[in-house]
């Protein structure tokens, strides 16, 4: 999911200066495939680029040994990428370029190298990318987009630059499902170069299923650390980029919607505040609700896990609050029996300690009592409710 990139985030000396990024560079990054196809196409964001992205050259490859997050390729894949039938393509502010097919055989669940050369960077500091992506890229001087590993200067961060979708040819009985969500969907205190955050622990157990409904469904993760419904952040609102995030993306058959812990947690500890911001999530899960039908697409809410340190202690967990669990609490009672999603998937009752429920389960926290780690994740994966992808297969009326 693209986002405006933090300053903390921009890359380090000398790939950033002042008023230019990445001048003659190359940035080599993995991405972690979901569908099988022998052709695909890349979408490249300029979304929050105050300035035009020149893109000189751009391939694809396989990682040297299928491994996600290294900055060597098998040499025998390398594939040029073109863009209108150009190599290069200089991409507007706030715009996105989408590749020319190309035939290259990827399988569901494998890694995927793309390596972007940019001869005179972009001109300015605000620059698209996606912060967490829990998978290490790297970037060196030089174009090196067809280099068997990278060269010279080489650093590297765990942040994606500028890529923000692979699309693969399907057969149209193949369907995606679309995931809207924060920092615990982004995979926030999950492990480097691992891929296992929930949705991609999911995405595992779905494929390993005996059923090909099932084997052949692939997953979007919109979710972007810091994300909120109803205000922008770090990203735009979950109800202003869903359009772009989910409507808009090939393919997408289901939405999953996981979202309002930042919201409850920014807003006032104040018994007035909180009323606000819950009477609000309740209204904007509504519209989720109803956009989603209006295009056809099950949709399936999530509860909101708890964010409290013990005792409530705001120097441990800011977020925690007596009043804001009220909130939480009054949200998800509506997620669970206000009846308006199609599914739900309760993850409070699976986190949450039971002697303590405003709180994470010990052994599910990652240690700051707002994420869980990957224990608390393969606890979600497990018991999503994977039945509902069977029984909404063919869709819903556009005025369910």
């Amino acid at each position: 999911m693209p986002q405006l990139t933090e300053p903390a985030n921009l890359p380090n000396a000398p790939f950033n200066t002042t008023g230019r990024v990445f001048n003659n560079s190359t940035i080599r990054q993995t991405i972690h495939v979901t569908a099988t196809s022998p052709h695909v196409r890349l979408r490249i964001s300029n979304a929050f680029g105050t300035t035009n992205l020149p893109i000189t050259a751009v391939t694809v490859a396989r990682p040297l040994n299928g491994l996600p997050g290294i900055s060597a390729v098998d040499p025998n894949t390398v594939t040029p990428l073109t863009f209108s039938g150009s190599p290069s393509f200089s991409i507007p502010n706030g715009a996105l370029v989408v590749s020319d097919p190309v035939d290259f055989n990827v399988t569901a669940g494998t890694e995927l190298s793309v390596t972007i050369f940019l001869e005179s960077g972009q001109t300015t500091n605000d620059i698209t990318s996606h912060p967490g992506s829990r998978t290490t890229s790297w970037m060196t001087f030089g174009n090196q987009v067809s280099a068997a590993n990278l060269t010279g200067a080489v650093q590297n961060v765990a942040h994606w630059f500028f890529i923000s979708t692979l699309d693969a040819w399907v057969p149209t009985t193949e369907r995606t499902v679309a995931f809207v969500g924060d920092s615990i969907t982004d995979g926030r205190g999950s492990d480097t170069d691992k891929n296992n955050r929930w949705p991609d622990l999911l995405f595992a157990r779905v494929h390993a299923s005996s059923d090909p409904a099932l084997r052949t469904l692939a997953f979007a993760n919109q979710a972007a650390g810091g994300n909120r419904i109803l205000a922008d952040g770090l990203g735009p609102n979950a109800l202003g980029r869903f359009d772009r995030d989910v409507l808009a993306q090939p393919g997408v058959r289901y939405v999953v919607v996981f979202e309002g812990v930042n919201d409850i947690g920014v807003a006032a500890a104040t018994t007035a505040a909180q009323t606000a911001i819950g009477d609000a999530l309740i209204g904007a899960l509504r519209q989720f609700v109803v956009r989603a039908h209006a295009a056809g697409l099950p949709i399936f809410g999530a509860t909101i896990t708890p964010f409290s340190a013990p005792g409530f202690d705001a120097a441990v967990q800011p977020y925690s609050s007596p009043v804001r669990e009220a909130t939480r609490q009054r949200v998800n009672d509506f997620i669970r029996n206000g009846g308006v999603f199609d599914g739900v998937i309760d993850f409070d009752a699976v986190v949450r300690n039971s002697s303590a429920p405003s709180q994470l389960r010990d052994n599910f926290n990652s240690g700051d009592f707002l994420h869980p780690n990957v224990a608390g994740y393969t606890a979600m994966a497990s018991a999503f409710p994977i039945d509902l992808l069977k029984e909404f297969e063919a869709g819903v009326d556009g005025w369910a």
